[in-house]
């Protein structure tokens, strides 16, 4: 969609946010919707997500439909002036359906069942499932596709979050057919996964399983498969779902996607091209070191799928989840400066799970909206302030982010990093592409979160993490991005195989080695506690490689730990651009250092020294540009600007009336844990 796609959902207003939430009104009394429509008003919400686990109240016996509830509860919300997200209902087949069905269950990889009574409890290869849910979709279609209130359709949700793949003898079919469309010949699935390893060699289609748990490591192609075809059979059904929705209707379509560090089930480049609007839903993940840098990653990468245009944020929490080990409640404006952030990094939607807190069932203690104690609590405060400023905010809406600096990131490339028998098991995919960005981040260098092989002209520096798996018409973007005055930073552990988990053989890094102008004969993981000091002072860990130059110049080398005197970071000519490579996991400073040095010799617009707490990203438009200064930190800080603050209306290097509060020299004074946007008189590109 265009650029203000998510904008339009309102009235067709181009300038306005919107503002809303998951509604539930089966658990809630028919007072309590008329109450709920006057408070949603209050707070400025003007989306709201409905029938997202419907199915049981609209089908509670099988083929009998009952609207009534969701006809009521729609035109209450259109008489309040509220759009709506209309669910497809399809996340958690009803009780009768498993009762009726009971092979559509999953079944996990040790070939036990799972029982109903979560969500989410089917097959996606279930034909059962396919037929019923496909039938729901039909009939809610007819009866709300033309309704003025339904600004988008929400197929299912959270797809794949806790049935991405089922190991089942109906799901072994559907993965040999998947299998016989690749590969057309068994030869080819042979080639493929190299099974004249350990007698695996299959003679026919019909001894081909799903990678069912085994009394050894399984096959690693085999697995890799499976996880594409899960991704893949999830996508055809969100598919036909869409294909009903548009016999009836001319709403977008989308469904909510999880790009979060707990989450790797999709491959969400593949399935953003589906999407009439790409949405997420992120939550703050306390089990990591830095959930708000994470945070920040995830809205950066689904602005990537969205193809740099605006998105949608479709579920945050208010406060505390209910599904970690320790729910930390937030912190007084830590909600607004979470969502600013999103914001500031391309979300022209914003809602949140959900409006009004459950009295019962698992997520009771999820916070809310309208949170258990009600409108006198400082939640809501926060949400109505929230609608206000998101109001203030309204001509920010179908701008983008500025980014002269691209980041490769792959779903598929994390699947093959984290199967088993590798080097060292200390080396997962997504904390070495975290490690990265959160240096980026730190260095406040805003990031374009990019699919291998996608173009990057238009970039200064591409930075590649620990692309273990890369294919070889991928790897010659990055050559001739770089052979064209490009410049480009590898990181440890890329290139190593192509996309069957095949070694590429002459040496490491293998699809880059030309490119980077080395070559390393062996890998030389070390333990985790290790500490491999650099001749230039620098500090690393992890891994070592026993590297020699084949054109590179060495920038540092180890001067300790198992290959003494061997390259550790190198940096070579080829064409008209510059390669690095860091053949270790440099700690932060180093880290951090080296990549601000690699993007100031690119030409990238490298900021003052800030605390690391402190968020500056800029989005730009036809009619000007935007910068948003989050301080996540307990002190004030001072950011030197020309405009106006939309927030306080404050006028910056402007002489304005005495009303307004004026900082003759463009001096901003953002508080402590304080968001300000503002309007600058200067258009940056």
């Amino acid at each position: 969609m265009s650029e203000t796609a998510v904008a339009t959902l309102i009235d067709g207003d181009v300038s306005a946010f919107t503002y809303g939430c998951d509604y539930n009104p089966e658990q809630w009394s028919a007072e309590t919707w008329l109450e709920d429509a006057r408070l949603m008003t209050d707070a400025g919400v003007t989306l709201v997500a409905l029938n997202i686990f419907g199915w049981a109240q609209l089908e509670p016996v099988r083929g009998h439909y009952d609207f009534s509830a969701l006809d009521a509860v729609i035109e209450i919300l259109h008489e309040h002036g509220i759009g709506i997200n209309l669910g497809t209902a399809t996340a958690s087949p009803p009780p009768w359906f498993s009762s009726d069905y009971p092979e559509s269950l999953p079944m996990m990889a040790d070939g036990t069942r799972r029982a109903f009574g979560g969500r989410q409890a089917f097959c996606p290869s279930s034909p059962a499932y396919r037929e019923h849910a496909l039938a729901l979709v039909e009939k809610v279609a007819e009866r709300y596709g033309a309704h003025p209130a339904v600004r988008l359709w929400h197929v299912s949700n959270e797809i794949g979050c806790h049935n991405a793949h089922c190991y089942c003898d109906t799901s072994a079919a559907a993965f040999r057919e998947w299998l016989r469309a690749r590969y057309e010949s068994v030869d080819a699935v042979n080639d493929a996964w190299g099974t004249s390893f350990w007698s695996q060699r299959y003679a026919s289609w019909e001894h081909i399983q799903t990678p069912r748990l085994t009394v050894s490591t399984g096959n690693p192609g085999q697995a890799l498969d499976f996880m594409r075809f899960s991704s893949d059979e999830l996508l055809a059904h969100f598919r036909a779902e869409k294909a009903v929705l548009q016999r009836h209707s001319a709403a977008p379509v989308t469904t909510n996607f999880m790009v979060t560090a707990h989450i790797r089930n999709q491959d969400y480049w593949s399935w953003a091209p589906h999407m009439d609007v790409i949405a997420n839903d992120h939550y703050l993940d306390h089990r990591l070191g830095d959930a708000r840098s994470e945070l920040s990653f995830a809205a950066d990468a689904t602005r990537g799928l969205a193809g740099g245009r605006p998105w949608m944020l479709m579920e945050q929490a208010t406060s505390a989840v209910n599904w970690q080990p320790l729910n930390l409640a937030k912190a007084p404006g830590q909600m607004i400066r979470n969502t600013l952030s999103h914001v500031a990094r391309g979300a022209d939607g914003i809602s949140f799970f959900q409006w009004r807190a459950s009295l019962a069932g698992s997520e009771k203690f999820h916070s809310a909206m309208l949170p258990h104690a009600g409108t006198d609590s400082s939640v809501w405060r926060e949400v109505v302030e929230l609608g206000r400023i998101l109001e203030k905010l309204a001509e920010v809406t179908g701008s983008v982010v500025a980014a002269e600096v691209a980041m490769v990131f792959d779903w598929q490339a994390w699947w093959a990093t984290d199967l088993d028998s590798h080097p060292s098991a200390e080396v997962r995919y997504l904390p070495q592409v975290h490690a990265v960005y959160n240096a980026l981040l730190a260095a406040g260098v805003t990031v374009d979160i990019v699919a291998p092989g996608a173009p990057v002209d238009a970039y200064k520096l591409v930075i590649v993490p620990s692309l273990y798996s890369v294919t070889d018409a991928a790897a010659r973007v990055l050559a001739d991005y770089v052979a064209a005055g490009g410049h480009a930073v590898v990181t440890f552990f890329s290139g190593v195989v192509d996309e069957h988990d095949r070694v590429r053989p002459g040496g490491y890094p293998g699809a880059f080695r030309e490119l980077l102008g080395v070559t390393s004969e062996e890998f030389v993981p070390v333990p985790r506690s290790a500490v491999l000091s650099l001749s230039d002072g620098q500090n690393a860990g992890l891994w070592s490689e026993r590297l020699r130059l084949d054109g590179a110049e060495a920038v540092s080398t180890f001067t300790n730990g198992p290959v003494p005197g061997v390259p550790a970071v190198t940096r070579n000519t080829s064409g008209d651009g510059v390669a690095w490579y860091l053949a270790t996991a440099l700690d932060e400073p180093s880290l951090r250092a080296t990549l601000v040095r690699a993007a100031a010799e690119a030409g990238v617009e490298v900021p003052v020294e800030r605390d690391a707490g402190v968020e500056i990203v800029r989005r730009v438009g036809a009619s000007g540009s935007w910068v948003f200064i989050i301080n996540h930190t307990d002190a004030a800080f001072e950011y030197q600007t020309q405009g106006t603050e939309i927030i306080t209306g404050a006028e910056l290097g402007i002489r304005a009336s005495a009303t307004n509060e004026i900082s003759k020299d463009g001096t901003l004074d953002v508080p402590a844990g304080g968001v300000r946007v503002v309007r600058e008189s200067r258009t940056k590109k």
